[in-house]
């Protein structure tokens, strides 16, 4: 630092400037601890792959978001009970204190007006609303017993990606490229792909990396139109030009990184230079007009046109190119029963045509490429139906509530158990009655799957660590292989 700048130096500049310093020791000090393994020349890279803390199952994930929570009552958690009694009141006991999102009242049970039957050595319950789902049953775990704190859409989704229902912490995708880093150095680590016009419920907090540094964060790919916003050259400039004012840009951040330390600088250095490889590496991954028409066929997709069928395939060339986290968020799946639009007659078989072939494919592609053992795939929204109607308004079409005491997920391949069926809800669907599973412990789990013991990758941020799991989550050990 010059005289000059000692001279002049204020003395929040100077506090901000040492609390750089601490940073960079404490990373050293990570760095050192074998997660985080310094890469050549002794530079901070962030993309390069670390070690785990011990031999990992998986390398890779793939979430299939269902934004809006999918009805397990109609899909995967048959209760012949509900049919029953349907339309009868529920019982007083159940609910007395209980607090729902809209229901008010004393409601009526609702029984699912779809057919069930057992599928596959495995014996899992699926819905007929899933033919081809079935196809892969044995292959997946599906666990009927989980449960989250929140029942709103945007904190729920916010807390399933980020173990925090409020914005400001990393995602899942965040920290698993924070402490593994990517498997390929002209892509990002982490990236989602989303389906319709709109983000979910919970924006672009449920990809944000937080308070680690800005490169771990989730980048949009985009299946119609530009594949990454911004990524391409401005018209008239041509490549040498981009290089060369890169190469200037570069050369002045890393002129303030030395004045200020400040991390950030050298967050934004690694990225100008990641957009830069991908404008070569993305087109090429995008373009899935080349794939075999047999592929195209059993994920049922169309190039150049936005669906989830074309971002399953395209989260398979993500981890074929070894990309880390990949998230896909699919959204349609609140079924209150308002109207057709949004009921569990009519809405919820809309959703499943749209998404069961592609989920299925991807499986069976994942499987025969290979793949499957080296990646979890996780099928799921934030939260589940309530087995009352929730009958709002007095609308005619059935419809269920938010429930966030009990809700079903699958999940398959990297270390997961296949076929097997984990948990209970009592004869309702109304509460978890054995092997519940919170957020999380599956966040520990999936963790644990990658080599990573939750409990040990840890940030410093305003005084204390954090991670992922908070202060809880354990391990599912009968999830595992």
């Amino acid at each position: 630092m010059s005289d000059f700048l000692l001279r002049e130096i204020t003395r929040r500049t100077f506090f901000k400037q040492v609390g750089y310093g601490i940073g960079g020791v404490a990373l050293s000090s990570l760095l050192a601890e074998g997660l985080m393994a310094a890469p050549p020349q002794g530079k901070i890279d962030p993309f390069a792959p670390r070690k785990p803390h011990f031999p990992a199952k998986a390398k890779n994930v793939i979430f299939l978001f269902m934004a809006g929570a999918p009805s397990q009552l109609d899909l995967f958690d048959p209760k012949p009970m509900l049919n029953k009694y349907d339309q009868q009141p529920c019982p007083e006991e159940l609910i007395k204190g209980e607090r729902f999102a809209f229901i008010q009242g004393r409601p009526r049970l609702l029984g699912s007006p779809h057919k069930f039957e057992q599928v596959g050595k495995s014996g899992h319950s699926v819905s007929a609303l899933l033919p081809h789902f079935k196809e892969i049953a044995d292959e997946v775990a599906i666990v009927h017993s989980m449960t989250t704190e929140q029942f709103n859409h945007a904190p729920a989704q916010i807390f399933m990606n980020t173990g925090f229902q409020l914005p400001g912490r990393p995602a899942f995708g965040s920290w698993a490229t924070y402490g593994l880093g990517t498997l390929n150095r002209d892509l990002p680590g982490f990236v989602v792909l989303i389906s319709g016009e709109n983000n979910p419920d919970g924006g672009k907090a449920c990809w944000g990396s937080g308070f680690l540094p800005s490169v771990y964060q989730g980048v949009e790919f985009r299946s119609q139109g530009e594949p990454v916003l911004f990524v391409n050259d401005p018209d008239g400039v041509p490549r040498e030009v981009r290089r060369d004012t890169l190469d200037a840009i570069r050369d002045l951040n890393g002129m303030k990184l030395k004045e200020t330390l400040d991390p950030e600088i050298e967050t934004r250095i690694s990225q100008y230079e990641l957009a830069y490889r991908m404008q070569t590496s993305v087109p090429e991954l995008m373009d899935i007009s080349k794939e075999p028409a047999a592929i195209h066929e059993m994920y049922g997709t169309e190039p150049g046109k936005k669906s989830f069928g074309n971002n399953c395939l395209l989260a398979r060339r993500l981890v074929e190119r070894g990309v880390r986290f990949v998230q896909l968020y699919h959204r349609g799946w609140d079924t209150h029963g308002n109207g057709e639009s949004n009921d569990i007659k009519h809405a919820l078989p809309n959703m499943c045509g749209q998404t069961d072939k592609a989920a299925a494919a991807l499986i069976k592609d994942l499987k025969q490429r290979g793949l499957l053992d080296e990646t979890i795939v996780i099928w799921g929204g934030e939260f589940g139906r309530t087995p009352m109607n929730e009958g709002r308004g007095g609308s005619p079409y059935p419809g269920r509530d938010h429930h966030p005491r009990a809700f079903t997920m699958w999940m398959a391949g990297g270390g997961i158990k296949p076929g097997l069926s984990l948990g209970q809800t009592d004869e309702l669907g109304y509460n978890v009655v054995e092997d519940a599973v919170s957020i999380h412990d599956l966040h520990a789990t999936l963790m644990h799957l990658m080599g990573v013991d939750h409990t040990r990758l840890t940030f410093q941020y305003q005084g204390r660590n954090f991670r992922l799991t908070d202060v809880s989550g354990e391990v599912v050990k009968k999830l595992i292989v």
